[in-house]
């Protein structure tokens, strides 16, 4: 699959050119990016929409995403339960995962927040982790990033494109973004850097209440907050989160006081949490194989785990890389028993299956899942994906089909639905949807040659034919905005 390279140039071009185009680049379908007109002195929820979307094809093609399905669906079910408890939302919210031993996290325009596995790694409790995603869902609710346009507005649109553009690379690489920022005009006054610390302050106090209305622990906040002041404090090197968020003592402090005035409550942590901590420390850091496995056994053995099915759950996942199939599936088995709907054990309980050839009992397993979560990604994808293994690819393409109609930005989806085509002998499919899949990076150019590909095989089909026409002209005006950064 082909890959952006994101760049300072590249982003504040783009930035540019959205700020700057005097006539609007319209598509005949909303999934694609409008690189159309915005007035200096405004930025609206239409055009931080198209913004967002643009930036996140740019990310999904330079960045190390996490297509894991439990993963997903359990971020997004926190990210989901923040917001229900947000005010001022007003655009849908897109989390992700971005595969990153850094402590990071970022929010930006269309409601996208991006979530490193880092973070996962050094927060001890869901309430920590959820504190840093009540705090960037805030960002997002009080368009920080559009009301430093707004404040802005006497600037000239490439200084703002600059300043912008120097953000976006921040996601990617702190220092050089952090390092852009400091040389961008945009930002070279004190009131201006002010203006910044405010809505950090902003977002501690609402994202604090965001938190507690939740269900959550408000002193997550202040405890992640002096764990990481506790273990950079006198390192030359901190880690991405503090480039982009500072943590000098008062915020510490405040953030300790802000917590005392909610009333006393014992929050017990989420069983989940510690499931997608150690799936992510076996299967998405730098652990080898064996270490893993030593973590949780040295945790079983002298009883130091929050849940005890967790250390299990990271063992068997831990012999499962070792391949010692047989004794990860007893420990899967003996969770299942416990806990028989929990789809982070169904997840590895249907993995084990296809290993040893079991695809009969895994579709057994994953239908009865699907009566009872009939619109669950993880269910759906390794239902089709087992499908797929067993040769029974018509009954995966609908499946496939259905994930995508939910969640258009699905790359896992598109490349199992690619696989499907493939494996069905139907070329114009197989190319169509490849050439969304490269959509989705923002890699038109390759996009529109495989939808000319899937044109020399609808031959006769004269509706396909049409579909052809219609994205092959959508994705040459995309391309065309590229072109002028």
């Amino acid at each position: 699959m082909s890959k952006l390279t994101l760049s300072k140039s590249v982003i504040a071009g783009a930035l540019s050119f959205i700020l700057c185009t005097s006539s609007p680049v319209s598509y005949a379908n909303n999934d694609l990016p409008d690189l159309g007109t915005a007035a200096v002195n405004t930025f609206s929820l239409e055009k931080e929409t198209q913004v967002g979307d643009a930036y996140m094809r740019v990310i999904r093609g330079s960045a190390p995403m996490l297509n894991d399905p439990v993963l997903n669906q359990y971020l997004t079910e926190l990210g989901n339960k923040l917001v229900a408890n947000a005010t001022g939302v007003k655009t849908p919210f897109y989390f992700f995962l971005l595969r990153n031993d850094e402590i990071n996290a970022f929010a930006f325009f269309g409601g996208h927040v991006g979530v490193h596995t880092g973070l996962f790694l050094n927060a001890d409790t869901e309430s920590e982790l959820a504190s840093v995603i009540g705090h960037e869902i805030t960002h997002v609710t009080q368009r920080h990033l559009a009301r430093s346009i707004e404040a802005q507005q006497k600037t000239s649109p490439a200084t703002i494109a600059g300043m912008l553009g120097a953000i976006l690379l921040t996601i990617a690489s702190p220092q050089a973004g952090m390092a852009a920022l400091a040389t961008t005009q945009a930002l070279a006054t004190q009131s201006k850097i002010n203006y910044t610390r405010l809505h950090e302050k902003e977002a501690d106090r609402i994202g604090m209440q965001v938190m507690v209305d939740a269900g959550f622990d408000p002193n997550g906040a202040a405890d992640f907050f002096g764990k990481l002041a506790t273990r950079y404090r006198f390192t030359t090197k901190p880690p991405q989160m503090l480039l982009t968020h500072p943590l000098p003592e008062s915020r510490i402090s405040e953030a300790r006081i802000r917590a005392e005035r909610y009333p006393l409550r014992h929050i017990p942590d989420n069983l989940n949490f510690q499931l997608a901590k150690a799936r992510i420390q076996v299967r998405f850091s730098g652990y080898s194989e064996q270490a893993a496995l030593s973590i949780f056994e040295k945790q079983l053995k002298h009883n130091r785990y929050t849940f005890k099915s967790a250390a299990e759950y990271g063992k068997a996942l831990a012999l499962f890389r070792l391949n010692k199939y047989a004794e990860s599936e007893k420990i899967i088995d003996e969770l299942l028993a416990e806990s028989p709907n929990n789809l982070f054990f169904i997840d590895t309980k249907t993995d084990l299956l296809n290993q040893r050839g079991a695809n009969k009992d895994a579709i057994s397993l994953l239908l009865a899942q699907k009566q009872l979560k009939p619109t669950s990604p993880v269910v759906n994808t390794n239902l089709a994906n087992i499908y797929l293994e067993d040769n029974q690819v018509n009954k995966a393409i609908p499946l496939l089909e259905d994930l995508i109609f939910l969640d258009k930005q699905d790359q896992l989806a598109y490349i199992l639905l690619n696989e499907a085509y493939k494996k069905n002998g139907n070329k114009t499919m197989e190319h169509f949807v490849k050439a969304e899949s490269l959509a989705l990076i923002a890699d038109y150019k390759t996009a529109i040659d495989q939808l000319n590909f899937a044109y020399q095989e609808a031959k006769g089909d004269a509706l396909q034919l049409a579909r052809i026409e219609a994205r092959i002209r959508q994705f040459r005006q995309a391309d065309r905005a590229l072109e002028q950064l």
